[in-house]
């Protein structure tokens, strides 16, 4: 098996990107209400603070920062899936292994994470996460997808309403090209 190597820094602020398994599917926004809920509950459970999220039909990105002394992302992630996948009926497809193993096909076993390492690093990884739906045809203007954080920074004077209107390409960071 692959050692995989992640940075595990106690009270530390990541990005996370987090796929369902099949891409093509838009499990996440038939079923936001849910997503958000399992979301609150291991919040509430294992509390940790959403800078900033949005939620696509087939996967999302968030920057996390966990309490200090806690660097248990994995442990929040895999709760967080499971609590979405236990409360959906089982029509998605699932490998054999899957089914050996007794899992769900709904969600990627794995997800990509990034420890931001200072202020920049932190703004670029915002702005990713917020110029997300554009990037993916889903609206034109950021302002447009209701599943953001964004419109959270913009009450709060973060961001003006009409910020990266659809002009903006060139937010290359969170994702392996």
């Amino acid at each position: 098996m692959t050692n995989y190597r992640r940075a595990k820094t106690p009270g530390g602020t990541y990005f996370f990107t987090v796929n369902l398994s099949e891409r093509q599917r838009a499990t996440l926004i038939e079923h936001i209400d849910l997503l958000k809920r399992s979301l609150r509950e291991e919040k509430k459970l294992n509390p940790f603070r959403i800078n900033a999220l949005v939620i696509l039909p087939d996967h999302l990105h968030a920057v996390l920062t966990l309490p200090d002394g806690d660097a248990d992302y994995s442990g929040r992630w895999r709760r967080v899936k499971a609590a979405f996948s236990a409360a959906l009926p089982p029509t998605e497809r699932r490998s054999t292994s899957r089914r050996t193993k007794g899992e769900r096909g709904i969600w990627q076993r794995r997800f990509w994470e990034h420890l931001i390492r200072d202020e920049g690093d932190y703004a670029r990884h915002l702005d990713y996460v917020h110029f997300n739906p554009v990037k993916h045809g889903h609206v034109t203007r950021v302002q447009d997808w209701p599943h953001s954080t964004f419109h959270r920074f913009v009450r709060e004077g973060k961001y003006p309403l009409d910020w990266a209107g659809g002009d903006q390409t060139d937010f290359a960071v969170g994702e392996r090209e």
